[in-house]
């Protein structure tokens, strides 16, 4: 294949289509600091938008549309394209446009994860020709202690997740102010939406409930088929790495046993090894189809040794797999507030779940120390009131944060238990305040 010539068509295609009609996103990506700006995050999250946001910002700006070169590789013509290959890309720039200086350029290459060895070139390129250049990727081993060593620090790194709450209602075109009761209605309505449809940008623009299932349910096809098994090189039989994810999936908001799930695959008859159901999970982590939340300890030891909870990238994505109903809005809620309370994590920052006699859904340390507690209930009554606080006093004591809050779908409130002032607040306030 003469990838040359395909480059310079790329090139030329992505240079002829900007400046591209976007929505804005919250993230916003760095210009002339002279950095390689990585951005990683699932697939179908947005990344891509992020680079051509800062494209748009760079026209405006005045740079010329033949200083953008853009490559996305995850494209079928570049399924066999190797590292050696890589260096085609300058030279079908330079012909395109010999007169122009390589540093002048702003080069953007989405998914370039997928091309072994990607980094020495970025590396070689960054070096010797351009310090102008984003990359994105939909796996965690873009920002591995490997390649972070093979780049000697220069990435200036960025996660990008599913909308906000805040970019879902600017996606709908909803405006409406917290702080007005009518208004307020309106955002507790949007958020029930939210927890149900999920935040992938494209599936939230879509008009029926039908087309959003089908596109999320094809983005879990890819994830499955290409990131997972043709990446990772799974030789297991695709409906047991299928059953597998959906059965994590399925155990969304609490502690999941690989073991008990290896037991429940040998009693079907699928022939499967523990480590390679570890391995799966790891995987999926590594695709940010999951994240893992380990649980609060003192002893390192111990947290590796307890089973973790795994949240989803995306509640609508879980409900489209699972075609989970009404009754899953109370896990739907948790994994949202899971989700906004990573967002506002710094890499320094960790998060945890405790469980002893009782529980507490969130442990937030940030600076080394524990700054935050939280409960997640879609409704707190008389039923739950006790169990809910409870794990909040718990918590308190082995942690010693007294700064700890119950978020719920709807309701606002203060309870006072022992020396606790404890906080009810609705779980979209969280984000639009």
């Amino acid at each position: 294949m003469d990838y040359k010539k395909t480059f310079q068509s790329i090139i030329t295609l992505h240079q002829a289509e900007f400046p591209i009609d976007l929505y804005e996103r919250e993230t916003q990506l760095p210009i002339d600091e002279k950095r390689i700006v990585t951005v990683t995050g699932v697939r179908r999250c947005g990344k891509s938008s992020l680079l051509e946001l800062t494209i748009n910002k760079l026209l405006q700006m005045g740079v010329a549309k033949e200083r953008i070169l853009y490559i996305g590789f995850d494209d079928e013509r570049f399924m066999s394209l190797r590292t050696e290959n890589l260096d085609e890309i300058l030279q079908a720039y330079r012909e395109l446009f010999p007169e122009q200086n390589l540093k002048d350029v702003y080069m953007f290459f989405d998914e370039i994860q997928l091309i072994e060895g990607w980094e020495l070139f970025v590396l070689r390129l960054y070096k010797s020709y351009c310090k102008n250049i984003y990359i994105t990727g939909s796996t965690a081993q873009m920002l591995s202690e490997e390649i972070s060593s093979a780049l000697r620090g220069w990435p200036d790194e960025y996660k990008e997740y599913p909308l906000s709450f805040k970019e879902y209602l600017y996606f709908k075109g909803v405006k409406a102010n917290p702080f007005l009761e009518q208004d307020r209605a309106i955002h507790a309505d949007k958020y029930l939406s939210y927890c149900r449809e999920g935040a992938m940008p494209q599936a939230v623009l879509l008009e029926t409930k039908s087309a959003k299932i089908k596109l999320l349910q094809s983005y879990f096809n890819t994830m499955l088929t290409r990131d997972m098994i043709e990446h990772y090189e799974i030789t297991s039989p695709i409906e047991v790495v299928r059953y597998f994810l959906k059965r994590v999936m399925n155990n969304l908001t609490k502690p999941t046993s690989v073991h008990n799930i290896y037991n429940e695959l040998k009693s079907q008859g699928f022939k499967v090894s523990k480590d390679s159901l570890y391995l799966w999970l790891g995987y999926a982590c590594n695709i940010f189809l999951f994240y893992n939340l380990p649980q609060y300890t003192a002893s390192l030891v111990k947290e590796k040794s307890t089973p973790s909870k795994y949240y989803v990238s995306d509640v609508g994505l879980r409900n489209a797999v699972l075609l989970a109903q009404s009754e899953d809005d109370g896990k739907s809620l948790e994994n949202m507030v899971y989700l906004s309370l990573k967002r506002k994590l710094s890499e320094a920052d960790k998060m945890y779940y405790f469980s002893d006699k009782n529980e507490c859904d969130f442990v937030v340390q940030r600076n080394g120390k524990v700054e935050e507690l939280v409960q997640v209930c879609w409704e707190l009554d008389s039923d739950n009131e006790k169990r809910e606080v409870d794990g909040l006093v718990a918590a308190s004591k082995v942690t010693g944060c007294k700064n700890c809050k119950i978020v719920t779908f709807n309701q606002s409130m203060t309870l006072q238990s022992q020396d606790l002032q404890i906080m009810v607040v609705p779980a979209w306030e969280l984000e639009v305040n």
